[in-house]
């Protein structure tokens, strides 16, 4: 089928979940539930940071931005898809289509990277506990925020420009619920041989240098704490790390399979459930993790309601 002229009308068929049409309703609820339920955590617990002013610290700053993130990852997601499943025709137009893999592959790298930054807060943290102020000052956290977003949003923006150079044809089938740029490349009727060294040129500074520096940053952390001897301090430290620990491991374990795997692989089905730990799991659980693991915020959420009740 050849790709036809890019001012012709194209669409996007959206398989999504059509291969089990008795589920569509539970899919629905199940979606729109754990958006509702990602939005009211990430706002909760950016309200219960920002009205608190002993949590107005760079790790707490750090995880306002990383509510914000997940509160832009479900909504670019989870709208389009609600839509899609309850609709008879289950398409999306080529500008739904690219706006909804920009935005969303904006908040996937910025992630990446904030993930990374977090993790060097609490290397500094408990590695040069007496130089932490002076290394994560204000205007130091300030410069990190922005470094995330504008990274996250350059590499996006490069990666809508090459895809929409590219030739679609009128009618594409994209067998997933959502445009991501490796479902989106594999739908182009023109060569994307080019798009392809994009993608994993991002891929390795974003998945492999970030995930490889986390990893550097947890192993100091972990040596630094095995060698205090106060078992009660031990465990104060291993505490402020177990739920960024827990956090990065759910997110990078859904980008790292979806993007760096080989392009050969064609595990649809796996593709759809791994993607839905970044796109609606993560974002809902992240304010979970981090709330109930931290006695600090439960205490700023009791004082909250106490002053509003």
């Amino acid at each position: 089928m050849e790709g036809n002229n890019q001012s012709m009308p194209i669409e996007f068929d959206m398989i999504g979940f059509s291969s089990h049409p008795e589920l569509q309703p539970l899919f629905f609820m199940i979606f729109l539930v754990i958006y509702i339920a990602a939005l009211l955590g990430n706002i909760a617990i950016s309200t219960i940071i920002t009205t608190d002013s002993r949590l107005h610290t760079p790790m707490y700053f750090f995880l306002i931005n990383l509510s914000i993130l997940d509160i832009c990852c479900t909504t670019a997601a989870v709208p389009q898809i609600l839509q899609i499943i309850q609709s008879r025709k289950k398409t999306m137009s080529y500008s739904e289509c690219i706006a909804q893999m920009c935005l969303f592959s904006a908040v996937l790298s910025s992630e990446t990277i904030l993930l990374t930054v977090m993790a060097y807060d609490r290397y500094v943290a408990i590695c040069h506990p007496l130089h932490y102020t002076t290394i994560m000052s204000r205007m130091t956290c300030i410069f990190l925020a922005l470094a995330v977003w504008l990274l996250g949003f350059m590499n996006s923006t490069v990666q809508t420009i090459l895809i929409v150079r590219l030739k679609f044809c009128q009618h594409n089938i994209i067998d997933h619920f959502l445009c991501e740029i490796p479902s989106v490349l594999k739908a182009a009727c023109s060569d994307t041989y080019i798009n392809n060294v994009a993608v994993i040129i991002a891929d390795f500074f974003l998945g492999m240098v970030c995930c490889t520096l986390t990893v550097i940053s947890y192993t100091y952390i972990i040596s630094t704490i095995l060698k205090i001897r106060s078992a009660e301090k031990k465990k104060k430290a291993f505490s402020t790390c177990a739920s960024h620990i827990t956090v990065v491991t759910l997110f990078y374990g859904g980008v790292i399979y979806t993007y760096v795997r080989p392009a050969s692989s064609n595990v649809l089905e796996a593709d759809k459930v791994i993607s839905t730990l970044y796109v609606i799991a993560s974002p809902m659980l992240n304010p979970i993790i981090y709330s109930l693991r931290n006695k600090e915020v439960i205490n700023a959420f009791k004082k909250l309601l106490e002053r509003k009740l």
